[in-house]
């Protein structure tokens, strides 16, 4: 993968080194892919391609989305010689409904109280730029009055995300609510999506006009 590129990473004491290995290998064994993430070094990151012009977070593989894998032995190799970030790809496992911080937090807040119950309840992860990304059942699209909010984005086929304990420029990512808390159960898209609707309209908030009666996504049962 490096060939001949020998940036400089950061430098990670060998406990974090073994930690990323180890939760990259916990995602796997629960079915989540992991791919490598991009080395940070000193506030940008290098992938060990020649002539790559990310300076982001962002896969090692150019090749990541067919090289993602949930197999634990491949995972393991992949951190035996660097501290790549560990980077978890959308669309699969899991879609990712991704929100600013003044939203993530009364999201969650509902979602603990939500009716539903489990059925809206999941990981969340938060990064140290204040994005929060609650993870959710794949294969939903935006409901309609979210589709042109640029207030969220949803992660999907094609995407990735960085998962703790990934470094970032500025912090480590975290989880708000790890997938032991959430006992490896994925909340259903629209539900959550839905908490967000209201999120979003009590904070002001302008959405596009509701569906009429009948023509709402409904959540998905017996999943």
């Amino acid at each position: 993968m490096w060939g001949n590129v020998v940036p400089r990473v950061a430098e990670l004491s060998p406990l974090e080194r073994v930690r990323l290995r180890r939760v990259a290998i916990r995602y796997a064994v629960h079915g989540w892919e992991v791919t490598p993430g991009a080395c940070l070094a000193r506030s940008r990151f290098v992938c060990g391609r020649a002539g790559c012009p990310t300076v982001g977070c962002h896969p090692a593989l150019e090749n990541w989305e067919l090289a993602a894998s949930a197999d634990p032995a491949r995972v393991a190799t992949w951190w035996r010689s660097r501290p790549h970030g560990v980077l978890l790809p959308t669309g699969r496992a899991f879609d990712v409904l991704e929100v600013p911080a003044h939203l993530g937090r009364h999201v969650l807040d509902a979602v603990q109280i939500h009716p539903a119950g489990t059925g809206v309840r999941g990981p969340v992860l938060v990064t140290p730029t204040g994005r929060w990304m609650f993870l959710v059942r794949p294969g939903d699209p935006l409901r309609p009055e979210l589709e042109h909010c640029f207030h969220v984005v949803r992660h999907g086929p094609g995407s990735w995300i960085p998962a703790p304990p990934t470094r970032l420029p500025e912090g480590t990512v975290r989880w708000a609510v790890a997938p032991e808390q959430a006992r490896w159960q994925l909340p259903d898209s629209y539900l959550v999506q839905n908490t967000l609707i209201g999120a979003l309209r009590a904070a002001g908030v302008t959405l596009a006009p509701d569906l009429l009666p009948g023509h709402l996504p409904l959540p998905r049962r017996g999943m």
